[in-house]
């Protein structure tokens, strides 16, 4: 199965207690955006919006009216929480753009959580889980995760890629978690949504430090189709820039 490498994150190391407060949490991996205000470890204010490459700007309005019903501005923020995918790759490039943005105009740290953890909050039982998102062609993103008794939940391994019928030989003995709004959904067991307000249930979300806005990307998992159904009509690289 082919491990997931992100894009270089280049962690800014030193930074990682005491919690940056407030944060802003933004999740953008599906068509089901997210965004939340969380202050103390709790979330004070979230808000869920509808992403997709036919649609308008919904994300920065719904951080706007977070800001003015929490009585805050972008200027009071000391942090920025991006889902970091894999995902959609238009909805991700939305989101980590908009959290760049928001982290260089405010000159607050950017931290990035996977989307797959994110989802996998959803889930209010403790177990071994494995939490499975669409990543085309047949195949399934797959992250394997432990949610512990005080529902934290944490990575138990790297995100890969593994055909659909395989997850249960790739990851035995887990119970599986489907992303909901994946095309091919798992109806064996529990159907789960990534959620920014999820990343106070995320154990230690600060520990990794800040990324550096010039290098950070999400992880995308695979290129954009587009570019792949281009590339392979054309017989040559997609240019870049």
């Amino acid at each position: 199965m082919p491990l997931l490498q992100g894009h270089p994150q280049g962690i800014l190391h030193g930074v990682s207690s005491p919690i940056p407060s407030p944060v802003l949490a933004l999740e953008a991996a599906t068509s089901s955006g997210s965004v939340a205000l969380v202050a103390n470890g709790q979330v004070i204010a979230q808000a869920s919006v509808p992403m997709g490459v036919t649609r308008d700007d919904t994300l920065f309005p719904a951080i706007q009216s977070l800001l003015h019903s929490a009585n805050l501005t972008v200027h009071d923020l000391r942090g920025v929480v991006c889902g970091a995918g894999p995902g959609s790759f238009t909805s991700l490039r939305i989101g980590a753009s908009l959290a760049k943005g928001l982290a260089h105009a405010t000159a607050c740290p950017l931290f990035a959580v996977s989307s797959l953890l994110l989802a996998a909050a959803a889930c209010n039982t403790p177990g071994q889980y494995v939490v499975h998102a669409d990543a085309l062609r047949s195949e399934r993103f797959a992250l394997p995760v432990i949610i512990d008794e005080n529902l934290t939940v944490r990575a138990d391994g790297p995100i890969a890629r593994v055909a659909f019928d395989h997850i249960d030989d790739t990851f035995h003995g887990r119970h599986r978690l489907a992303v909901q709004t994946s095309p091919a959904v798992d109806q064996e067991f529990a159907l789960v949504i990534p959620v920014a307000a999820h990343v106070t249930r995320v154990e230690a979300w600060w520990r990794s430090g800040p990324v550096v806005l010039a290098d950070w990307e999400p992880t995308y998992g695979r290129l954009a189709e587009a570019q792949v159904q281009w590339e392979a009509s054309h017989g040559r690289a997609l240019p870049l820039g």
